[in-house]
């Protein structure tokens, strides 16, 4: 595994803080709570709770972020 070390370019301690927990978690996690997020704001839609399904349906994208972060860091590690 190739790491890329610059010190001009390295992570503050708050990063590295939360990077280090982060990483304790599964990568599916952020998977089935975006996939949770959908079906809450699915039902919330259908029992005609638009703007609070509009809201949580917002949710989904940040959910699959976090993920993708944590798996790149995960795979690629942090300073």
């Amino acid at each position: 595994m190739a790491t890329n070390f610059n010190p001009e370019h390295s992570e503050g301690p708050v990063a590295r803080a939360i990077e280090e927990q982060t990483a304790k978690l599964p990568s599916d996690l952020f998977l089935w709570t975006a996939g949770a997020a959908i079906a809450t704001s699915l039902v919330l839609q259908v029992i005609g709770k638009k703007p609070k399904s509009l809201f949580v349906g917002q949710w989904v994208a940040p959910f699959l972020l976090l993920g993708l972060y944590n798996k790149l860091v995960k795979l690629e590690g942090h300073d």
